[in-house]
């Protein structure tokens, strides 16, 4: 889908996105918003900065005044974070979120408590595409989160039809979970007959299988994400490319 700015605008003809990611086999934020633009046929050029251990913030600092990534640039507009970024599009493309007022507000709230919940999650299931592991236990804390976000995931999935969160179309919510059925998929965390279809349906989207082969493809290592997975378990299958040890 290309973009052409408005009469009136600084820049006249078409503009182009440019979207700053990290590692896609680590960055489940930076995850968000690329599935989303690529889906929906957004067009953007993707700039992957890798993670760089100790030096990543002062990496990032060159693109993205918070240090973080993903970090949309448009024109001279610059947007941190995930959520925020969806935002923005939707100013534009009125199919980021569902068109039904009901449907809409339901997932921005989704949306909401991904961008500010299940911590336990984020803690304990860092992402990581391109292994199989077992967790050496499944915390309380954390089984009350798995708990809560398919509880979340299924009430949509039923209350608006399917196949997507939403109805029948994907819209932003679907993105802000992506990373989470990502994480099921990793740590092989069970799903219903329901989640079980809906994750498939996800990650039948050319979208989703373009990330995970270039996530698995990427020769470079993040020290710091490396040594936060050993303290959680094992690796049972590594399907990533040959090993580049980061400079942090």
């Amino acid at each position: 889908m290309q973009r052409i700015k408005l009469k009136g605008s600084k820049v006249q003809g078409v503009s182009m996105y440019k979207l700053y990611i990290g590692n896609k086999n680590y960055s489940s934020w930076s995850f968000r918003p690329w599935l989303l633009m690529k889906t929906l046929g957004i067009e953007f050029e993707e700039v992957l900065v890798p993670f760089a251990g100790s030096n990543t913030a002062a990496q990032f600092k060159a693109f993205s005044p918070s240090s973080l990534v993903p970090c949309l640039h448009d024109y001279k507009v610059v947007v941190n974070d995930s959520l925020a970024i969806i935002e923005y599009l939707a100013e534009e493309y009125q199919q980021v979120w569902p068109q039904e007022k009901r449907t809409r507000a339901w997932a921005r709230s989704a949306c909401a408590q991904m961008h500010s919940g299940f911590f336990e999650i984020r803690n304990q299931c860092p992402m990581n595409c391109g292994i199989t592991f077992k967790l050496n236990d499944i915390s309380a804390a954390l089984a009350a989160d798995i708990e809560k976000v398919q509880a979340l995931l299924e009430y949509g999935l039923q209350q608006f039809g399917g196949p997507f969160l939403a109805g029948n179309h994907f819209t932003a919510v679907d993105a802000f979970y992506a990373p989470v059925l990502s994480r099921f998929k990793t740590y092989q965390i069970e799903l219903s007959p329901i989640l079980k279809a809906y994750s498939d349906k996800i990650e039948s989207l050319v979208s989703w299988q373009t990330w995970y082969q270039q996530a698995i493809a990427e020769t470079f290592r993040d020290d710091p994400h490396e040594a936060e997975l050993a303290t959680l378990g094992t690796i049972i299958e590594d399907r990533r490319a040959i090993v580049e040890q980061s400079a942090g």
